[in-house]
């Protein structure tokens, strides 16, 4: 089974417009487990956060409470890692080696994402960075 990383914006994006490819990322997880989601404390901190900016919740109707139920259902969903790795891959954006280096401690193959320092990379140690719309094509129905 496919592992994969989710970056913030994916879970986010995913609430914000569930038809599109984030959302139909999460329903695939949800309804299929058509992969296997690797999630650290780090990238569940980010989500949360994320899901507080203004900008953020001018779409979502969801109260604060029912949104700290769904990142709670994601840690329980994804397989955890600690998060201890520490590497230096994303010179750009050092926030962003924390979904590399859950990746490498949950074995994923995948990373997730529309971040484009990510995206550049495009493989580190094995790990494709892909968007959700690739990856949805890889996910067997």
């Amino acid at each position: 089974m496919l592992r994969a990383v989710l970056d913030a914006n994916v879970l986010v994006s995913a609430l914000i417009r569930p038809k599109g490819p984030p959302g139909q990322v999460v329903v695939r997880l949800l309804r299929d487990r058509a992969f296997t989601l690797v999630t650290s404390p780090a990238i569940l901190t980010e989500v949360r956060r994320s899901l507080a900016y203004p900008r953020v919740r001018k779409h979502l109707i969801a109260s604060d409470e029912d949104l700290d139920l769904w990142v709670a259902s994601l840690a329980l969903v994804g397989e955890p890692v600690e998060g201890i790795l520490r590497i230096g891959a994303v010179a750009e954006d050092p926030e962003d080696d924390k979904y590399i280096a859950a990746a490498l401690e949950g074995r994923a193959q995948f990373i997730v994402t529309g971040d484009a320092h990510l995206l550049t990379l495009k493989i580190y140690e094995g790990v494709r960075m892909v968007t959700p719309r690739v990856f949805l094509g890889l996910l067997k129905d």
